[in-house]
């Protein structure tokens, strides 16, 4: 069940932010692509920088991302948040990073991602809170078709045994 999240959400708007505050969870960690933006965006819609805005007074945000330094530098300048690209995640030296810079607890740290194998995968291996979003497109970068190919397997095998099912969002 390495791959189950804890919370299943439409997108990040739905999220309710003040269960995960009063849960405990005082970093946010975002993946960018199809989570925060599209793949092929460039620059941060107003409303995302809206909620990031709003979500920065109570949480601390970090941007983590397999994407190059160059893109997702564009995000976490914008943003005024920090930033991890190139993560290679479900690798979670990122994670160990982020919790000796921020001296973090894993209880307090929740990731917040559109793929399974990766983000999810990072959440299971760092021992975080899991929140799943739909991807905001179908278009994916080339190598993440691979995942998608082996992510829908695990939503298959985990709607059999009734566990996930695409769009029954949970909490």
């Amino acid at each position: 069940m390495k791959y189950l999240p804890d919370i299943y959400k439409k997108n990040i708007f739905d999220i309710n932010y003040l269960k995960l505050k009063d849960k405990g969870i005082k970093c946010l960690i975002f993946d960018l692509d199809n989570t925060l933006a599209l793949i092929d965006s460039t620059k941060v819609e107003d409303k995302v920088k809206e909620l990031i805005a709003k979500l920065k007074k109570e949480f601390l945000i970090i941007i983590v991302s397999n994407s190059p330094k160059k893109r997702v530098s564009l995000f976490g300048k914008d943003l005024d948040v920090d930033y991890y690209p190139f993560a290679l995640k479900p690798n979670i030296r990122t994670l160990k990073k982020i919790k000796s810079k921020y001296k973090l607890e894993s209880s307090s740290i929740a990731i917040i991602g559109d793929q399974f194998i990766t983000d999810m995968g990072y959440g299971y291996k760092g021992k975080i809170t899991k929140i799943y979003v739909d991807p905001l497109a179908t278009k994916d970068l080339k190598i993440t078709n691979i995942n998608r190919y082996l992510e829908d397997k695990i939503m298959n095998k985990y709607n059999k045994n009734n566990l996930f099912k695409k769009g029954n969002y949970y909490e």
